[in-house]
This record gives structure tokens, sequence and C-alpha cells, in this order.
């Protein structure tokens, strides 16, 4: 039978070869990695932030256009209506107010 390995053994291996590898890296080299990923990040995350925004404003516009062309139809029927209404009360046809 083959010996299985226990659980506990097995970080100290990973660990022992990860440990020269990291003391291999030059000076700075993971904060320079770690920037240089962020940067890239950004960009990405910049590009469909605006794809997504961009897409749910044009579905939220969709969705409030009918109702605010309602809205805008009310409000312009009662201005006309009003002054209508004030422009007959005021009396005389063709003389202007003043």
């Amino acid at each position: 039978m083959d010996a299985v390995p226990s659980p506990a053994a097995a970080p100290r291996a990973v660990t022992a070869v990860a440990a020269p590898a990291a003391r291999a890296l030059p000076d700075g080299f993971e904060e320079y990695m770690v920037h240089r990923v962020m940067q890239r990040v950004d960009v990405v995350l910049d590009q469909r932030l605006r794809e997504a925004i961009a897409t749910v404003v044009q579905e939220q516009t969709r969705s409030v256009l009918p109702r605010l062309r309602e809205e805008i139809e009310s409000v312009v029927r009662h201005a006309v209506y009003e002054a209508v209404a004030d422009e007959l009360a005021s009396g005389a046809p063709g003389k202007p107010k003043g």
C-alpha cells in the first residue's frame, strides 16, 4: 500500500517550495504588480460600469416615458385651459389686457 501524506504535511511542503520563490522577487515587485493589476481592473470596471449604467438609464427611460408624456400633456392642457378661462373672464374680446 502507498503511504498517504497527512493533511498537516501538505501545507509545510507548499510553504517550503513557495518561500524561496517569494524571496527571489526583486524589492518592490509585489507593490508594482498590485499597482499594475489595479490599473487594469480600474479601466475594465470603468468601461463596464459605464455600459451597465447606460443600459439601466435606457431601460428606466423607456419605462418612465409614457407616464412622463401623460404628465406633460396634463400640465400643458391645464395651462391652456387656465389661459383660455382667464382670457374669457377678462372681458371684451380683442382688447389687450393692461
